[in-house]
């Protein structure tokens, strides 16, 4: 069986542009494949590298996954290849999870929802048997769609994987391009207990925390550290100290192994509140910690269901600062409290306190959230062109501001505001290269994004407070499967 497997790149730029980073899901399906069923993977990271059409149009089967705003690629490569081979095309991932009537409308052969590695190699074990018994066997599989009869049919939903340690480490060895890896993913746990408003993750992966055992874990780092020594190791868990005391444990062999990369992780602000981790974080060699503050404005936390003030915001910077660790702020700009003066003040805070880096986001009420069921509810959202939804657009009608203000504000003048020159002088005589660096490439991305971005926000400026839809006739009353 030739299987290739697809994550599909975004339509434009974005923040993450620089980045080559994959997500680590086709990479453990791909070992899966291999481990149970001896089949041949080849896997497109489409940032890194243009696909291979003469391998995926002798594959057997073809696996897309996709974020929101990458169904569009994704849907493109599904429409060439339904067009020009008889591969069975596979689509997952978050945005046809929740969508899986638009995937099945596309072409989609199948759609795997939700966690994907027990569903995908039951899907793979039917399709490689008996043509005779496969409408049977497929009826059993939980977590797929597929069109039946002419109508699309939806099977159970399947609970997330139970023992994360069960599954294969992620084969990176299979990622077409990526021989060298300037970071390193590495994923330890899944869910997560928050309910944040605009967060998708616990619709994808459960409320509850599951972790991979710490010796596996520790073993993997090991393989990678050996192969990587030089690069920056990143922990793709939503919350890499959702427990402190499995944390702690996990830094600690670290430590005792010799295993201590240069490493960055997703927390929240109350890892600042635990001297003996913050230590720990010290000592193991951790760069960066990116946090999702989201806010200034303690009305809009509060809407985003954060539990957190803005009070444990600024306390939690000057601690981790104290421990020589750097700080990505993560904000999301746009909830229905937000005005252009409580954004400039969030924007005024994250400099005054001394931030390293930031994303200043534009609410995004993506497919699955909660902020996306209540704004196609009262009609809000102005525009279904999914490679919009990547955070940098806004596609909805704020409650306080003209969308073109918000865009302006959240996307534009905050990032200049932020990223501003004239400090190059001090950080120069500083000998501070890496900033210097990081600002000038932050403007230029910028002006970058507005000279490929100027008939959107030509449209922007037309729409008024009535959210006339201009883009897409189907953003208003559009149903789930649309």
């Amino acid at each position: 069986m030739k299987i290739a497997l697809v994550e599909p790149k975004p339509a434009g730029l974005n923040i993450f542009s620089m980045y080559k980073l994959p997500r680590l899901g086709l990479p453990i399906l791909g070992a899966l494949a291999k481990r149970e069923l001896g089949a041949e993977v080849r896997i497109f990271f489409q940032q890194a590298r243009e696909l291979d059409w003469e391998y995926m149009l002798q594959a057997d089967i073809v696996g897309i996954s996709v974020t929101t705003s990458t169904a569009p690629e994704g849907y493109r490569i599904l429409e060439k290849l339904k067009a020009q081979s008889g591969a069975t095309v596979i689509m997952g991932g978050p945005h046809v999870t929740f969508l899986p009537e638009e995937a099945l409308e596309k072409g989609a052969d199948f759609v795997v929802r939700g966690e994907g590695e027990e569903t995908f190699v039951e899907l793979l074990r039917a399709l490689a048997g008996e043509p005779n018994e496969l409408p049977d066997e497929l009826a059993r599989i939980d977590g797929i769609s597929y069109i039946l009869e002419g109508h699309p049919r939806h099977n159970a939903d399947r609970m997330g994987v139970s023992d994360l340690t069960s599954l294969p480490w992620p084969d990176l060895t299979l990622l077409e391009g990526m021989k060298r890896m300037k970071i390193v993913p590495v994923l330890t746990s899944r869910g997560c207990p928050y309910d944040c408003k605009f967060c998708s993750v616990t619709q994808m992966f459960g409320h509850k925390f599951r972790f991979r055992d710490n010796e596996d874990v520790l073993d993997e780092l090991e393989t990678l550290y050996q192969k990587f020594p030089k690069s920056l190791f990143f922990f793709y868990d939503d919350n890499f100290t959702a427990s402190k005391k499995r944390a702690k444990e996990l830094l600690k062999g670290m430590i005792a192994r010799g295993i201590t990369p240069r490493w960055s992780a997703q927390v929240r602000a109350e890892v600042a509140d635990d001297p003996e981790l913050m230590q720990l974080m010290k000592e193991s060699n951790c760069q960066y910690l990116y946090i999702g503050f989201e806010s200034f404005n303690p009305r809009a936390l509060e809407e985003y269901r954060k539990s957190q003030g803005v009070e444990d915001i600024i306390r939690a910077v000057k601690v981790i600062r104290g421990y020589g660790i750097k700080i990505h702020g993560m904000f999301v700009l746009g909830s229905d409290y937000d005005t252009k003066k409580t954004i400039r003040e969030t924007v005024r805070l994250a400099r005054k306190i001394r931030i390293d880096t930031v994303q200043f986001m534009i609410l995004t009420p993506l497919p699955g959230t909660e902020v996306y069921e209540e704004m196609r509810e009262e009609g809000r959202i102005l525009t279904c062109e999914w490679g919009r939804y990547d955070g940098h657009h806004v596609v909805y009608k704020p409650a306080l501001l003209l969308p073109s203000i918000l865009q302006k504000e959240a996307c534009i003048r905050a990032m200049r505001k932020f990223y501003s020159l004239t400090p190059l002088w001090r950080l120069g005589i500083m000998f501070r290269w890496k900033e210097i660096g990081i600002r000038i490439y932050a403007r230029h991305a910028l002006n970058r994004w507005k000279a490929a971005n100027k008939s959107f926000l030509s449209w922007l400026k037309r729409v008024g407070r009535n959210g006339e839809t201009l883009l897409s006739p189907t953003a208003r009353g559009m149903s789930g499967g649309a």
